[in-house]
């Protein structure tokens, strides 16, 4: 008898234990001009791509940062979705500075990680982030002090739950001995093998791929037609039942083709 697979047999999971999600979801870095700067060519085309995405092909986990524009794509979000589904969890990200298009810079001082989150709250019009990563360790700062104002935020109750980004094991290892910490995401491709992984499994975490498109030989094209995009989703998703995978994409038809890689017979589901 041939297993199921994993992407069809178990497609959600749940963070923390109660933060149920589709583990196929949707990453918003693409809804931003070039270099990840500023507006998009068309607005209007990216608040249908997360319409669509949410209200028609069942999307419950969207993965945004305040880096993308800056502040760019949370706002587009509060603009498409607004009043949000219930069911509909929001993970933005803090901890980077913009200087221009392509560049990106850590920023880990407890007060700007503070501010980042408390703007985030007002942009994408929420009381609470579901889950607030860390968007890149700053190494000029205590990590204890850059996990430690997450850890007051959440207490504050304006943080559900904290992850981490771009991340090797030895910074998962050190942050869990400061805080709890529910995801990590990392970049994961078909050719990608990151230790990151079985340990997110043997804890119970998150394990969230971001950029999961990759070019070589013998892996499927994602830009030859829209299927290979959904094969290589479908693939990664199978890798490991703690795998959730965010492909971006500004383009609806792209879209449409990865939401059907969860799919037991690759059609696109019904909301």
């Amino acid at each position: 008898m041939t297993a199921t697979p994993l992407a069809t047999a178990n497609p959600t999971f749940q963070i923390s234990g109660d933060l149920t999600v589709r583990r196929l979801g949707y990453g918003t870095m693409q809804l931003t001009g070039p270099g990840h700067w500023d507006l998009p060519a068309d607005p209007d085309n990216a608040i249908a791509v997360l319409r669509t995405a949410v209200h028609e092909l069942g999307i419950n986990h969207l993965d945004t940062a305040d880096a993308y524009g800056p502040h760019t794509v949370e706002t587009l979000i509060r603009q498409a979705l607004h009043p949000y589904p219930d069911e509909l969890v929001i993970a933005t990200k803090g901890g980077l500075t913009r200087p221009g298009p392509n560049l990106w810079r850590p920023c880990g001082r407890p007060e700007y990680l503070k501010q980042c989150a408390e703007l985030s709250l007002r942009r994408l019009g929420a009381d609470c982030l579901d889950l607030y990563y860390l968007h890149r360790i700053d190494p000029q700062v205590p990590l204890a002090d850059q996990l430690g104002v997450l850890a007051d935020l959440r207490h504050a109750g304006k943080i559900r739950h904290i992850g981490l980004s771009k991340v090797t094991l030895a910074h998962v290892e050190q942050a869990r001995t400061i805080t709890d910490i529910a995801a990590v995401q990392n970049q994961h491709r078909l050719t990608t093998t990151d230790p990151v992984l079985p340990y997110c499994e043997q804890h119970g975490l998150a394990y969230v791929a971001y950029k999961p498109f990759d070019a070589g030989a013998d892996l499927p094209d994602p830009d030859s037609d829209t299927g290979g995009s959904a094969e290589i989703v479908r693939t990664l998703l199978d890798r490991s039942p703690v795998m959730l995978v965010i492909p971006g994409t500004a383009r609806l038809d792209h879209l449409r083709a990865n939401c059907t890689a969860d799919q037991p017979t690759g059609r696109q589901p019904q909301n």
